[in-house]
């Protein structure tokens, strides 16, 4: 597994951002903040420009559960299966401001498709024994 990046400072032409962020699409900081550089819009998630915003907070930027957050991972390793031709680099999401930790949040990538690249703390997880 290639890891993503540990700072992403700029993206080729097929990369995208992947970031956690919020219900209601404000980036005020964190990876979600440095987004914005790259195409994210306030009030939106998902995939936007070079982003992808994987909502870890709702929108009274309350930390949301494992297992919602579990959802929008789900959705996001789909968008990335069926998006062959891009790269996803993704970040800590949910280790920052959300307060988890890589071996809370790590298993939910677990199967993910070639095009996504993880943290190397999610990778480390993931190589783990159950």
């Amino acid at each position: 597994m290639i890891p993503s990046p540990p700072r992403i400072t700029k993206l080729e032409p097929n990369e995208i951002f992947c970031y956690g962020a919020n219900t209601i699409g404000r980036h005020g900081a964190g990876a979600a903040k440095q987004a914005l550089q790259f195409g994210a819009k306030m009030g939106a998630d998902g995939l936007v420009g070079q982003t992808y915003g994987i909502c870890t907070k709702d929108h009274n930027i309350k930390t949301l559960p494992l297992d919602k957050i579990r959802e929008y991972v789900n959705e996001f390793l789909y968008e990335a299966q069926i998006r062959p031709d891009m790269v996803f680099l993704v970040t800590e999401i949910g280790c920052g401001l959300a307060g988890y930790e890589p071996r809370d949040i790590a298993p939910m990538f677990r199967g993910a498709s070639s095009n996504v690249r993880l943290p190397q703390r999610f990778i480390e997880v993931l190589s783990c024994p159950a």
